[in-house]
């Protein structure tokens, strides 16, 4: 690795060693491009035993493409599950809505706990590949348990007879929610590494890959939305009305498929070496910041505690300059003074690099707070939004029903389009002003989302407003019997919902895994995956809270008989949860500060592009 020799500058970030390998890397590709593909790695990535590996043999795209045909098939896998279970939880197993929603999102939202434990383990110990390969076999192993849960007969409840459904035994609840956890435990390990992995087959240092890297989260998603239309189309069909047996068999054969073409790429991929577990070295910095409490701060941070660069060099580390912000975690850096008896104790001197990683963990928390509101908002599209559809006439055509689930499709096909748009036109035409090569800054494009969940939200409340209406009117909220309404009526929630998400997930994932230290990537890829399971966690909670309250107060709002609930009513609280959450984002993300090696990489890759257009006499794209 080429990195500059001698101590830090702290007197302008620009002047950094990180920045001077950047620029070093974009000198190189823009005067020695034919060269560049026999270079090493830059940013310490190592094949599985530890060897530097060079950019023309691993890494890039074509590394990427095992890893990203995985997470299609593996996706698919996941959302052939959650996208109808809770019809199969109320329909076969025979719950009430409200018990089965909460099922569904306490299942998802420890589906996005896990990955906390994974990245944990993957920093710590084993790595990332390792992590992900042990998380996968757990993974598949719930899948078949599933699967067999759902086909044999002494597995799984008689149907009803008539308005009499016979409750699912102990043993019956046992197997198939006890497949569904296992599930979630393999995703801890699969979730927070794979698209860590994927990112990390390109390397900061070079502004080629860097600029190939600001594209793959987009290309990311859109995998994941392919698998995940596959999955509320044909396999919801086939669930619906084929067999539950071929709608999870199908896969969980496409898993396996996924993890043998992942593993078949082993050689091409580069890896990232563990670097000890964030969360100890997080524990420390605060530990010896609060030992050291009455010490005073150096005005000058070179007398802080900190390794030569040589040190980082050697263990393919990076290293971070002193900041003011937090200034109080700066006592964890400061040398006490030895008296000569007793020398201070290891663990209550950090070294600034470690002071920094802390500092920039502690400054993503205000905004990873402020996702949890908007992921319960997503919660509702495969829980609330899919009984909704059950109400509604789903016909097309004589003979053709469309199952309720599969008006997920719509979520995810707008997305794709979004996605594909926002990729192709919309960066191209904006960074021409804004002169980022993202085209706007990624809160800005988080902020978009937030702002659109609030449309759908409230867009949502209204088509349910018109929908009871309707019940109301033909008699239809006594019975409980289906609306002659076609279920397209709630086409709208659905589209703006993928339109809100093509901004927010998105943008969301890129923010965690960008902003996180370089030595906690997997930490940042896990916060931004528990929003999620906070999310769902809390759509259990106020889904539970608000039916209760409501319920002793004679008119509860969420009931078995969705034509006899006020759902609109609790749409519209969840609306202006979300518009006070927006405006929380507002703040919090108006005061954040990027990190200073996102904005000096930016800046580096586009003069490198502004010198290319020279060159060419091409304008700048």
């Amino acid at each position: 690795m080429q990195v500059p020799a001698g101590r830090r500058s702290y007197l302008a970030p620009s002047t950094s060693p990180r920045t001077e390998q950047l620029a070093m890397a974009a000198g190189s590709l823009a005067m020695e491009k034919g060269g560049a593909d026999d270079e090493y790695a830059q940013d310490g990535s190592v094949d599985l035993r530890g060897n530097p590996v060079l950019r023309s043999r691993r890494g890039g795209w074509t590394a990427c493409s095992f890893i990203v045909v995985y997470e299609l098939f593996e996706r698919m896998a996941y959302y052939g599950i959650a996208s109808n279970l809770v019809i199969y939880l109320t329909d076969k197993l025979h719950q009430g809505t409200v018990e089965a929603s909460n099922n569904v999102t306490n299942w998802s939202g420890t589906v996005f706990l896990t990955p906390l434990l994974g990245a944990y383990v993957a920093d710590a110990y084993l790595g990332r590949y390792w992590t992900f390969v042990l998380g996968s076999a757990i993974y598949f192993m719930g899948m078949v348990l599933l699967t067999l849960s759902v086909s044999l007969p002494a597995l799984k409840p008689p149907p009803c007879d008539g308005s009499v459904c016979p409750p699912a035994s102990a043993l019956q609840l046992g197997v198939y929610f006890g497949g569904l956890y296992i599930v979630a435990f393999g995703n801890g390990g699969t979730k927070p590494n794979i698209s860590t992995i994927g990112a990390d087959q390109f390397d900061d240092f070079d502004p080629r890959e860097k600029m190939h890297k600001l594209s793959f989260f987009n290309w990311w998603m859109f995998t994941i939305f392919v698998g995940i239309l596959f999955s509320s189309t044909v396999l919801v069909y086939l669930q619906d009305n084929v067999s539950w047996s071929v709608g999870y068999g199908i896969p969980t054969l496409g898993l396996l498929i996924s993890i043998s073409i992942f593993l078949a790429g082993t050689k091409l991929y580069r890896h990232k070496l563990p670097q000890g577990s964030p969360f100890t070295r997080m524990g420390k910095v605060v530990a010896a910041a609060v030992w050291k409490w009455r010490l005073p701060v150096p005005a000058d941070a070179k007398e802080l505690h900190e390794l030569e660069l040589e040190e980082y060099t050697r263990k393919r580390k990076f290293w971070m300059d002193s900041t003011n912000a937090m200034r109080f975690l700066n006592k964890a850096a400061v040398k006490e003074d030895d008296d000569g008896e007793s020398s201070p104790a290891k663990w209550s001197l950090c070294t600034v690099t470690q002071v920094e990683e802390t500092k920039q963990i502690v400054k993503l928390v205000p905004l990873l707070v402020t996702m949890f509101v908007p992921c319960t908002l997503i919660a509702q599209t495969n829980t609330l939004f899919v009984k909704q559809g059950t109400t509604m006439d789903r016909h097309m055509g004589p003979h053709f029903q469309i199952p309720p689930a599969s008006l997920g499709a719509f979520v995810t096909l707008t997305m794709l389009v979004a996605i594909v748009v926002y990729d192709r036109l919309f960066v191209s035409a904006v960074r021409r002003y804004t002169k980022n090569p993202r085209g706007i800054t990624i809160l800005k494009r988080m902020g978009i989302g937030l702002f659109l969940q609030v449309v759908t939200m409230a867009t949502a409340s209204v088509i349910e407003s018109r929908r009871l209406a309707y019940a109301r009117s033909h008699g239809l909220d006594k019975t409980g019997g289906q609306l002659p309404l076609t279920i397209f009526v709630l086409l709208p929630q659905f589209v703006l919902m993928g339109l809100a998400d093509a901004f927010l997930v998105v943008g969301k994932i890129e923010f965690f895994y960008d902003q996180a230290p370089e030595s906690m990537k997997s930490l940042g890829t896990a916060m931004s995956l528990t929003a999620y399971g906070v999310g769902n966690v809390l759509s259990s909670f106020l889904l539970s809270v608000v039916t209760r309250i409501t319920r002793e107060r004679g008119n509860a709002w969420v009931t078995n008989n969705l034509n006899a609930s006020n759902l609109d009513y609790y749409y519209a609280f969840l609306t202006v949860l979300a518009a006070i959450n927006f405006l929380a984002f507002l703040a919090f993300s108006g005061r954040y500060r990027y990190k200073a090696e996102s904005t000096e990489t930016i800046d580096i890759v586009m003069g490198v592009q502004a010198e290319k257009a020279k060159l060419q006499g091409e304008p700048l794209a």
